[in-house]
């Protein structure tokens, strides 16, 4: 598949602490600050393989949307993964970090690297593409929640009707050529998220209805994203998406590449 860094973002904070404890905080009260979280995950990776002395406080600060479809826990992890690596002054490459991601999600690799990329395998073997032609982004998430891992184990891949067009949309990325790209956008997880939640469909057609060259399912749902040609017409549809009772989380970002 083809992955994308969107200008919307978290925030994390690391610092060195004495005694030997990992502790996490995080602005919102449902989510878990232990072991089951992937910012503790990779802080307590790279002590163990490190055999880091001495403890680490951090904080997360949520934006992306959460059970998203959005890889925000894997943005996460990615991101303690290179503050461990700053914080401790390691000087671990990027195929270094990666490596360690593998082991705790198949979105991290990418989300280390960040940018515009193939991802083949799992999500481990990456290839960076050209940044995309400039366009606005609208991330529209109605109000439920998606498990990534019941999406994976109920799709059907053999019963699958068509495959995307990766071959193609890599060469429109190559060839600048967005209505290439937007054409050849396709999401096969739809087949399992959309018929238990057809709210996904309605607002794919809502912003298609007000300009977008195309939408799709980003990931395995239920955040639904738009791609608009201007940042007037998606800032439009984004107030006029209001109206949409079932969208509870919405911004219009550009995309992002690695250098930005």
């Amino acid at each position: 598949m083809i992955m994308q860094t969107v200008g919307l973002f978290d925030r994390l904070e690391l610092k060195k602490t004495s005694g030997d404890s990992i502790t996490l905080s995080a602005n919102l009260k449902f989510l878990p600050v232990n072991e089951q979280n992937l910012v503790y995950q990779a802080i307590a990776a790279i002590k163990e393989k490190y055999a880091l002395k001495g403890g680490v406080e951090a904080y997360l600060e949520k934006r992306i949307p959460i059970a998203a479809g959005m890889a925000g826990g894997s943005s996460n992890c990615a991101a303690a993964l290179r503050g461990m690596n700053e914080l401790f002054d390691l000087g671990i490459g990027e195929s270094g970090l990666c490596e360690i991601g593998a082991s705790l999600g198949a979105d991290v690799p990418y989300c280390v690297i960040g940018g515009t990329a193939l991802a083949e395998g799992i999500g481990e073997k990456l290839t960076r593409l050209p940044a995309i032609p400039d366009c606005c982004i609208l991330i529209a998430k109605p109000g439920i929640s998606v498990s990534t891992k019941a999406v994976y184990e109920n799709l059907d891949v053999p019963g699958l009707a068509s495959h995307p067009d990766i071959d193609g949309m890599v060469s429109a990325i190559e060839n600048q050529d967005l209505s290439g790209i937007t054409g050849r956008m396709e999401n096969v997880l739809e087949t399992v998220t959309v018929p238990r939640h057809p709210v996904i469909d309605e607002i794919k057609s809502f912003l298609l209805e007000q300009g977008a060259e195309n939408a799709l399912m980003s990931g395995s749902g239920p955040t639904v994203f738009g791609i608009f040609a201007s940042e007037d017409k998606a800032r439009t549809a984004l107030a006029n998406l209001k109206s949409f009772d079932d969208v509870k989380q919405a911004y219009v970002v550009p995309p992002v590449n690695r250098e930005s």
